[in-house]
């Protein structure tokens, strides 16, 4: 265990709850497959305003979901101060994309156009719903999108733009 300095942290996953006695914690994972979070040695969770590395010392798949056993983390009263905490890893830990690809975390806090100019508001956070992603863009209201080809026409990271094709009245 030991803090992290302030780096560009991924969210992969978060601490769901407990799993037995003996410092094992049920994860929600947000990477695909489900297991590939467990790829990654050192996990990060949120502490306030700072990140604490744990070691992974273990997971596998449980259910529907995943479990894993933390380094120092030994029963289960340490390990209920986990749960709700965002799992992360360094940014520079992930695989590279080709020049098409994004992850969500890339596409955060874009400014949302429509291709007639108008803009909808900042994307706050994306999420599955199994038939599509949707994408929770936050203006003068919340309106909740698809992370479709017919819908987004363009992303610009480098000016922080997404254009869709998306009635501003829907």
């Amino acid at each position: 265990m030991g803090t992290a300095a302030s780096s560009r942290f991924v969210t992969l996953g978060r601490i769901s709850g407990l799993y037995g006695v003996k410092g094992w914690v049920k994860v929600y994972s947000h990477t695909s497959p489900l297991t590939n979070i467990l790829k990654y040695p050192d996990w990060y969770l949120k502490t306030g305003n700072d990140w604490q590395r744990f070691q992974l010392e273990t997971g596998k798949p449980h259910g529907k979901g995943i479990i894993a056993k933390l380094g120092g983390v030994d029963d289960r009263d340490l390990a209920a101060g986990l749960i709700n905490r965002d799992i992360a890893v360094p940014r520079d830990q992930l695989p590279d994309l080709d020049e098409q690809g994004y992850y969500w975390t890339d596409l955060e806090g874009l400014k949302i156009h429509t291709t007639h100019g108008v803009e909808l508001g900042i994307l706050d956070h994306l999420f599955e719903t199994g038939s599509n992603d949707v994408m929770v863009v936050k203006g003068e209201r919340q309106r909740l999108i698809p992370y479709i080809e017919d819908v987004v026409k363009s992303v610009d990271l480098v000016d922080g733009v997404m254009t869709v094709d998306w009635d501003p009245d829907f």
